[in-house]
């Protein structure tokens, strides 16, 4: 493969993960505002436009009339607040699909013009594969509020972000290791052990990412208001009360909050350590500014978090925090990769 078409497509393969990084924010923002339940149907084929008329309006309001959520939450509304809460998913959804035709069809174009390498095409493939999966999680996951309980399940969610990530940060490997191809950069290892470093702390902030999905799928965020006790104690009264006490670290409010606390501190600390450790390496200048820019950026996210948490988790505040929480893992990646190579 010429080093022209790998740089085109690590591009192409950047934008799809932008792209997919605003599918994520998109997505925290439904859940914030409520409106992930609005839509409860599912046409990925079909669904590309919303109702065009009154009547259209009237038809899909009458289907969400019969969803736990109006029944117990929203009996109150009528069509036009339920225009509020639809077209945030409804966005979130066109995006999603619109994400899967950015990368079909110049993952087509690349293919019939010869310009994937052979060792490329299973994993570009398996990208869209992906990318498939993702959308059938997402109505997985909305199908599990559309039961009894108005709420979606918080494993459902943290399974669907999880995966969202998954594909970003497989893209985003590849992407790197073609960029750096097409620049005829060495690729030999020249520092193994601060690479192993960075990869561990890549996987804390991604183990922590991931715990802020329990913290919103419990709504956890709303209960315990105070930095640094939880209601004046260091750890809240009735820590891991079910049994086995390993439900509690996914279902129990004050569990969840409180191990989501325990891992950003030690996502901090740990970050800390690493950015005083990388910078006695005598690495690239694009590395030392990686590094920094990691340091400030873990800094800003425990910030955010704390300010979201005291003021009762504010949609702004949360979906900062949630953005700032991909941008760090997107940093530590890009240590890691280039630490590597």
């Amino acid at each position: 493969m010429e080093v022209s078409h790998q740089k085109q497509i690590a591009i192409w393969l950047f934008i799809c993960c932008f792209m997919v990084a605003g599918m994520v924010v998109i997505g925290g923002l439904t859940r914030l505002t409520g409106s992930g339940l609005s839509m409860v149907t599912w046409a990925p084929v079909l669904g590309w436009f919303p109702p065009m008329s009154q009547e259209e309006w009237q038809t899909v309001f009458s289907y969400y009339q019969k969803s736990p959520e109006f029944m117990a939450v929203n009996f109150d509304m009528d069509v036009e607040g339920f225009k509020g809460i639809f077209w945030l998913e409804f966005i979130h959804r066109l995006f999603g699909r619109t994400i899967g035709l950015v990368f079909l069809f110049p993952f087509l174009y690349f293919l019939l013009r010869k310009r994937i390498a052979g060792n490329l095409k299973p994993k570009l493939l398996l990208m869209f594969i992906l990318g498939g999966l993702q959308g059938v999680m997402g109505w997985y996951m909305v199908k599990s509020g559309l039961v009894d309980d108005p709420r979606v399940s918080q494993y459902r969610l943290t399974a669907h972000l999880g995966l969202a990530v998954l594909i970003y940060t497989y893209m985003l490997w590849v992407g790197l290791g073609l960029y750096n191809n097409s620049q005829n950069s060495s690729a030999t290892i020249k520092f193994p052990r601060l690479s192993a470093v960075s990869t561990s702390v890549a996987c804390l902030v991604l183990l922590t990412l991931l715990s802020g999905g329990f913290v919103a799928g419990l709504d956890a965020g709303l209960a315990f208001n105070t930095f640094p006790l939880m209601d004046g104690d260091w750890i809240p009264d009735g820590y891991m009360p079910t049994e086995p006490a390993i439900i509690s670290i996914f279902e129990d409010v004050a569990t969840v909050q409180w191990n989501h606390r325990l891992l950003a501190m030690i996502t901090l600390l740990s970050v800390s350590a690493f950015g005083v450790y990388a910078l006695k390496f005598e690495l690239s200048n694009k590395i030392k500014i990686a590094v920094k820019l990691l340091l400030a950026m873990v800094v800003i996210q425990v910030l955010l978090g704390i300010f979201t948490l005291l003021n009762s988790v504010p949609v702004a505040l949360a979906s900062l925090h949630q953005t700032g929480a991909l941008i760090l893992f997107t940093i530590s990646l890009i240590i890691t990769h280039w630490t590597k190579h």
